[in-house]
């Protein structure tokens, strides 16, 4: 699960008159992952399509265009059928014909309709000048100017103007102004005025009877363009699954078409080449040989192998078979002899013998990294999707998706943990997973379910239903094992998740180095050790020291408590300790001195845990230079530190889950414990009562309160449901994608595109 599938890469080589049985074969198996040919072997050039590539291709730019003119998606599919050529071009010829005369038409009248409702929203002003429309134009000697504007702005400027004969008409904001002048000087003269000019529509109606004719043109317009949307809609029904089903067909058609477009060719020979899951070779060479028989060559160039420590090991021929990029081809042969033994064989372009050649003498068309299949069980795929949102991984590279599987969800049950909630993110989860095509929002489904069955699981462990804690008093007789720590009677527990939380954090980012160590291997295990080991002797050695009993005064005392024992002796204060978290026995880490050195009145105790600090941060400096003493503290120490926010986001969202609860059943705080008095069997003590609760009212107060506390009921805990996805779930993401990921990971692995097609409607002949 920690690597991807291997891969082998495989060669078929043979002779032309087979190529079109060898294309159908391979795609119909969907395993190879074509490598495109480079053009590096001299002699062979790049295939050319097969003929009716070009008809074939502009059919399937038809049918999409038709698809998108009819809006047609894959739920309107009808029941598979198979299609023949001539069906085929018949149909989608009469298709088109008819749709493309009704979108023609369709465009033409909502560009009408269009200029219409533009000519509409003009014709308001000249409805309110009152003016008939054919009297404000078409003078010999008189301009006109018809706009929106100040009218007395216009008069003074029409009257300092040399346009000694003018008439303006107003009404409100809208005029015109009618002079005996040309234009030009009108023009001039309102220069400066302060005046949005209109153009006057062509027509002689009054404005009034004008717009009643341009309101009833569109009324038709938008009649015939309903008929048409309904036309449209009828020829969808009865064409859809012809139409995806004929998008599938000519698909396949211009796959199977265009293949020789990557493979190298002769005259009379063609050479395949690329990947397949190493599993599938011996159903893969059979398939191709019982179509082809004795006129193809299929070859396992190299099986990408993975060394003893786990890195893909040099491409090489796979043992025991050939060793180059296909069977012997030439002009003058175009079969093998099938008794005969394979032997390495050479790609000969019709006599000629150059050719490519890759590391450990494989004669190949290049691109020599496989592509990446992840190789997760089926509870871990859905967060195979949260890995490929930084990049899909390298086929050398170790896959994180396992170990994101193991605490992703964790992280975010921990944080939440509540049994209500967990019940909510599951279901959320399952409709996702069963209401959804996308794969991507299918996997959001399932890392939904995992995320809620872990925030059930550790609501149980603090026993909350809805921030509610009587679940508690039902399954553990009012003592839950653990507690979130927000009651103030109960805040070692916070302390105790801040202190696990930085556990947690040193863990997680050792394991990402530890990926970087086994990824790094290949450049040797000294160099390894120097990139990679030197951070986890260093996170190590410095952890250990922070929690060993030395030099405690900068160290919060209740790192060296909440995981003790109740009566042990606190190493710091002295005192018997009384609360505990966890009671795993730890008062910290014993020093383990190895000597001292006095420094004048202060003796500095070196342990072993300081001295391997000191080591770690010498061989960081020595792999990553000057700048290693910096990363040191904002990667050794800073980056453990971030994982605190898990215990700062679990009590973050126990305080809003509290608040909701407290504002709708009133509590009351009793030796530094929270009750809610709705649940209370006697009367609070008035004194302690922070909130009286909405619910807890009487008569017609107890009515609107209910009412009220069960629409806050509902909200508030919405919000607190939806704010745990946006904080806790991306803070946990962010854990996984900064911290841990920026450890080790790399990606930008090969998507595994297998020739074929999956047919959904359509069935082969």
């Amino acid at each position: 699960m920690l690597r991807p599938k291997q891969m082998s890469r495989v060669s078929v080589t043979g002779s032309k008159r087979v190529m079109d049985d060898v294309i159908e074969a391979i795609h119909s198996l969907r395993l190879l992952h074509v490598t495109e040919y480079d053009g590096s072997w001299e002699g062979f050039d790049p295939g050319n399509p097969v003929e009716g590539a070009d008809e074939a291709s502009d059919k399937l730019v038809t049918v999409r265009s038709l698809e998108s003119i009819l809006d047609i998606d894959e739920t309107d599919a009808g029941p598979t059928r198979v299609l023949d050529d001539e069906e085929l071009e018949t149909e989608l010829e009469e298709i088109r014909q008819d749709v493309n005369e009704l979108e023609d038409e369709r465009v033409e009248v909502q560009d009408e309709l269009r200029d219409v409702e533009d000519r509409i929203d003009t014709m308001e002003p000249f409805v309110r000048l009152g003016i008939d429309l054919d009297l404000l134009g078409g003078y010999d000697s008189l301009s006109v100017v018809v706009g929106e504007g100040d009218a007395d702005a216009v008069r003074d400027a029409l009257a300092d103007s040399e346009v000694d004969t003018y008439e303006v008409f107003a009404e409100g904001d809208v005029l015109a102004a009618f002079a005996r002048a040309d234009p030009e000087a009108l023009d001039d003269a309102l220069v400066g005025v302060p005046l949005t000019e209109l153009e006057v529509p062509e027509a002689e109606n009054d404005p009034d009877s004008y717009l009643e004719e341009l309101r009833h043109r569109k009324q038709q317009l938008e009649s015939r363009l309903e008929t048409i949307e309904q036309e449209l809609e009828e020829i969808k029904l009865d064409v859809a699954g012809f139409l995806l089903a004929a998008e599938e067909q000519l698909t396949v058609e211009v796959q199977k078409a265009e293949a020789p477009l990557t493979f190298a060719t002769t005259e009379n020979a063609f050479v395949a080449e690329g990947w397949i899951p190493s599993d599938r070779y011996e159903a893969f060479e059979r398939t191709v040989a019982d179509a082809a028989g004795d006129a193809v060559e299929i070859e396992r160039l190299e099986v990408a192998e993975y060394d003893d420590d786990g890195h893909v090991a040099e491409h090489g021929p796979a043992e025991g078979e050939g060793g180059h990029g296909g069977a012997e081809a030439t002009a003058d042969s175009d079969e093998n002899d099938e008794d005969e033994q394979r032997q390495p064989a050479e790609a000969v372009a019709d006599g000629g013998d150059d050719r490519a050649r890759a590391d450990g003498g494989v004669v190949t068309m290049g691109a020599a990294e496989p592509p990446t299949i992840q190789d997760n069980a089926g509870p871990v795929k859905p967060f195979e999707a949260l890995v490929e949102v930084i990049n899909r991984p390298k086929y050398s590279e170790l896959d994180p998706t396992l170990v994101f599987f193991l605490t992703f969800p964790a992280f975010f049950g921990f944080m939440i943990g509540d049994l209500g909630y967990g019940i909510l993110y599951m279901g959320i989860g399952y409709w996702l997973l069963n209401n959804f095509d996308s794969d991507v929002i299918k996997s959001l489904g399932g890392v939904g379910i995992w995320a809620g069955g872990f925030t059930a699981v550790f609501g149980i462990l603090y026993g909350e239903f809805l921030g509610l804690h009587q679940l508690g008093g039902i399954l553990w007789d009012g003592h839950p094992p653990i507690h979130k720590g927000l009651q103030p009677h109960f805040i070692y527990y916070g302390y105790a998740w801040l202190t696990l939380s930085v556990i947690l954090g040193v863990l997680h980012l050792v394991i990402g180095r530890v990926f970087d160590f086994w990824n790094n291997l290949d450049h040797g295990v000294g160099e390894a050790f120097m990139e990679s080991g030197s951070w986890i002797v260093f996170t190590l050695g410095l952890w250990w020291w922070v929690f060993t009993r030395t030099a405690t005064a900068p160290k919060p005392n209740f790192m060296f408590s909440v995981f003790a024992a109740e009566g042990m002796t606190h190493p710091v204060t002295g005192e018997a300790i009384e609360n505990v978290a966890l009671p795993l026995g730890f008062t910290g880490f014993p020093v383990l001195e190895l000597f001292s050195v006095d420094l004048g009145g202060f003796t500095l105790v070196v342990g072993a845990a300081l001295a391997t600090t000191f080591v770690g941060l010498g061989l960081v400096i020595a792999a990553e230079g000057p700048i290693g003493l910096v990363e040191s503290i904002t990667q050794g120490f800073g980056h453990v530190v971030s994982y605190t926010r898990i215990a700062a986001v679990l009590l973050a969202k126990a305080g809003m889950a509290l608040a909701v609860n407290l504002l709708v059943f009133g509590a009351t705080l009793t030796e530094g414990e929270f009750h809610l008095i709705y649940f209370m069997d006697h009367a609070p003590d008035p004194s302690h009562v922070i909130f009286g609760g909405l619910v807890n009212g009487e008569g017609a107060m107890l009515i609107i309160g209910g009412i009220f506390g069960l629409l806050l009921m509902v909200l508030g805990h919405l919000l607190v449901l939806v704010l745990g996805i946006t904080s806790a779930g991306l803070q946990a993401v962010r854990l996984e994608y900064v911290e841990f990921f920026g450890k080790f990971y790399e990606g930008g692995g090969k998507v595994y595109s297998p020739f074929g097609y999956e047919r959904n409607y359509t069935a082969e002949d």
